[in-house]
């Protein structure tokens, strides 16, 4: 996830987005030829809505649809919850026919998520987090989505911080038994950008997990947050992993491509998570200075470049947000 308006604008349908799914690793120069052309990508790579409008026009069907036709086999949309219902279902729709899959979604609802909520224990938002389970199952009934990411929001200043961290745990608790009968996970992701956000850490996020106890539970551990938060991010990644269930990466500074124009050395990061056997997701959450596919195709070099180590397993995936 982005900074605050950042992620606010794609909740908006403001950015584009690429998102892939399990599949088998081919070469790199297989992998960049089909960058070149229309034919399905050998990563399941996904939008986000606004990625081709000025290609597609404004209806995200219609971008779909135009994605589709060049490869993509795959969406995701932070803002899913916010759509009228009749749209999402012609999402859904669209994407069975198509055999197109569906990434993380949000939530939420009117962006409490960015208010003093869980944390301060107050009634009217613990039922507001279980209302929003609810309605994030049928969500997900709709688009086929079985990720949703959390941010349990703001601090609450006139409590302290134990009882904060109770009141969020006492409420995740309740969210995620919501979510354990219908298979779904939720990732609580710690963040940088915002110093009100109670979750900022990953050993604090490790801990709400830990009490939480559900396998509905887990970490979205955002690589360029923790990074500004904290450092030290593959000792970091070996002490979380247990919990991690979704990776994000950029570049720090500014969240732009991950190559040598920045601090973090991404191969070897990427070498240690491979390492600790992790099959799950590792979203590359940048925002490119230079052409999308440009840098879509660098991307995936430097995430192949740990491809020598016989740890590496065939469902370790990538996922672009462009």
């Amino acid at each position: 996830m982005c900074s605050s308006d950042l992620f606010l604008q794609k909740s908006s349908f403001a950015s584009g987005s690429i998102w892939a799914a399990a599949a088998p690793l081919v070469s790199q120069r297989r992998e960049a030829a089909a960058l070149t052309g229309d034919r399905p990508f050998h990563l399941n790579y996904a939008i986000h809505d606004g990625m081709f409008q000025h290609q597609a026009g404004p209806n995200f069907l219609d971008q779909i649809q135009y994605a589709y036709d060049r490869g993509f086999r795959a969406i995701e949309d932070n803002g899913m919850m916010e759509r009228p219902v009749e749209e999402q279902k012609k999402i859904g729709d669209l994407l069975a026919k198509l055999g197109m899959s569906m990434g993380v979604f949000v939530i939420t609802s009117d962006h409490w998520h960015w208010r003093t909520s869980l944390a301060s224990g107050k009634k009217e938002w613990v039922d507001r987090m279980e209302k929003d389970c609810r309605t994030a199952i049928e969500v997900a009934k709709r688009c086929n989505a079985k990720w949703m990411t959390v941010v349990p929001g703001n601090y609450e200043p006139s409590l302290s911080y134990d009882i904060q961290l109770s009141n969020i745990i006492l409420a995740l608790r309740k969210a995620a038994a919501i979510l354990e009968l219908q298979g779904l996970v939720m990732v609580l992701e710690p963040l940088s950008d915002n110093p009100d956000l109670f979750l900022r850490h990953s050993q604090q996020t490790y801990m709400v997990c830990k009490a939480v106890n559900s396998p509905s539970c887990k970490i979205l551990y955002d690589i360029y947050h923790m990074q500004i938060m904290e450092g030290d991010v593959i000792a970091t990644i070996n002490k979380n992993i247990k919990y991690i269930s979704h990776f994000h990466t950029g570049g720090v500074p500014g969240r732009n491509e991950i190559d040598e124009s920045q601090e973090l050395f991404y191969p070897a990061i990427m070498r240690a998570i491979v390492k600790t056997g992790y099959k799950g997701y590792v979203a590359q959450e940048f925002i490119p200075k230079r052409d999308k596919l440009t840098s879509l195709r660098e991307s995936i070099r430097i995430c192949r470049s740990e491809e020598h180590t016989s740890e590496l397993q065939s469902h370790h995936d990538l996922v672009c947000r462009l």
